[in-house]
């Protein structure tokens, strides 16, 4: 993450003249030439022999060196460090000129993705040229037109390159290519004109941007030996938890001496155990709705997804407890628990490839099993409740004993449908469908809650913590 990105060149072999071809302006000096040299011949006329002599005699002097090497081509993207959504993009196309022979003109284009709103391009050592005006766009889409729609236009010595300097912002997380980039050179004072060298794109990685999000409850249960968040759970630990009745099996050294000589009766010092947590953040991906409209506009389901991910695991992985991510869809992708920057900035990349798949077949044997899910860990699920197969899964981790939070990720400005007809009273039918399906699952012991930032968990975490820590009374 610390240094540029770079294509390879592409170009073909110096010594080899392919890829060169006349130019319009070629045919015509000759043409002229001929015709004249022709008719002065045929007319027994001198003036037009010498009028053709100039035609004839640049035409050869610009043709003595004739090129032999195509362009070459490459992107290079700098990356100083990671690049987070608002953040400021650059790049630079450059066109090097292996050949003996000075490049006249040299053509060069690029594409760019819409998510990297280009507003300055030019050529090293020119003032670079700022975006045109863009024509009205939608709030919602927050992109226009880019700089860097449009041909730009230089010379380049012989063994020099030149680079066409791009410069902007980044509207959205994900990876964006910068590319492909193609550039056509003239030489031989415009009379040979080289195919176009096309170079293959290169992504450029934008990281989301991490919401404020700060949990202060403790998590159920923990599993591990390190971390910041306490376990719920009684245990061998430093941090007092209260004052019990002595129970068969406690140790001497745990007991309350004050609070036994008032009560008459052996109390112990109650302490919670020194655990760290382990969170499964759980991705919904088997549908997307909302218009995306970048860092500075409307957040569809996969951008909350994601930088709510990006937000609840850099509070809990900078606190020292262990994440882990999984995918409810098609792919079944997983990251593995950890703990530490590492983790951190293995989670950013894996966001990175988070896509939105409708799956034909039931995903949920092939994401949750024995060996993947620990029965003690706190389940995150982010999920926008769009497939029926997404509160099934819930209502299934619930029957099993985990400790299950959804956030709701569906927008909350999403509009109703315009077209006329029976459109708006299904979307109504559709939203009373779902409220239902939201309340069964409360019902079912899942709390849902709406992601909003800072604060958004806490009180649902302070209820599983205490059903958590409740007693549980078994059937005889």
């Amino acid at each position: 993450m610390t240094g540029p990105t770079v294509s390879a060149p592409r170009s073909t072999e110096p010594e080899s003249s392919a890829g060169w071809t006349p130019t319009p302006a070629l045919g015509r000096a000759v043409l002229l030439a001929g015709l004249l040299l022709v008719a002065g011949v045929l007319l027994g006329r001198v003036d037009l022999v010498v009028l053709a002599a100039p035609f004839a005699l640049g035409t050869a002097y610009a043709l003595r060196r004739r090129p032999t090497a195509l362009p070459q081509v490459w992107i290079t993207c700098a990356e100083d460090g990671p690049l987070v959504e608002g953040g400021e993009v650059s790049a630079a196309v450059a066109v090097g000129n292996p050949d003996t022979v000075d490049y006249d003109l040299v053509v060069v284009r690029s594409r760019v993705s819409p998510w990297l709103r280009i507003t300055r391009a030019g050529f090293a050592g020119v003032e670079p040229v700022d975006a045109p005006p863009a024509a009205p766009t939608p709030p919602a889409s927050g992109r226009g037109r880019s700089a860097a729609d449009r041909p730009f236009v230089t010379s380049a010595p012989s063994g020099a390159a030149v680079d066409l300097e791009l410069a902007g912002r980044a509207l959205r997380w994900g990876r964006h290519p910068v590319g492909p980039a193609g550039a056509r050179v003239a030489a031989a004072g415009g009379l040979l004109v080289s195919r176009a060298v096309i170079t293959e794109p290169v992504p450029v990685r934008v990281y989301p941007r991490t919401e404020p999000f700060e949990a202060v409850e403790a998590m159920p249960r923990a599993a591990g030996l390190v971390g910041a968040h306490h376990s719920r759970r009684p245990g061998e630990g430093g941090e007092l938890a209260g004052v019990r009745i002595f129970a068969p099996g406690d140790r001497l050294r745990r007991v309350d001496w004050r609070v036994s000589l008032r009560a008459r009766q052996l109390h112990v010092a109650a302490t919670l155990s020194d655990r760290d947590a382990e969170v499964v953040v759980l991705l919904d991906v088997l549908a997307e709705a909302g218009r995306s409209g970048g860092v500075d506009g409307a957040a569809s389901v996969l951008d909350t997804t994601v930088r709510a991910t990006a937000a609840i695991a850099e509070h809990y992985l900078h606190r020292g407890d262990r994440v882990s991510l999984l995918e409810y869809g098609p792919g079944a992708r997983r990251l593995r628990p950890a703990a530490g920057r590492r983790q951190y900035l293995t989670v950013l990349e894996w966001l990175l490839d988070v896509r939105a798949e409708a799956a034909q077949h039931e995903p949920y044997d092939q994401v949750f099993g024995p060996q993947l899910l620990s029965s003690d860990a706190l389940v995150v699920v982010l999920t926008p409740l769009l497939d029926e197969r997404s509160a099934q899964m819930l209502a299934r981790l619930a029957r099993a004993g985990r400790f299950v939070v959804a956030v709701d990720t569906l927008p909350a400005d999403l509009s109703p449908p315009k077209d006329r007809g029976w459109a708006e009273v299904a979307y109504r039918l559709w939203r009373l469908d779902r409220e239902t399906m939201i309340g069964q699952l409360r019902e079912h012991g899942v709390p849902v809650v709406r992601w909003a930032g800072a604060g958004s968990l806490d009180q649902v975490l302070r209820d599983v913590a205490r059903l958590a820590t409740a007693p549980r009374v078994g059937a005889r």
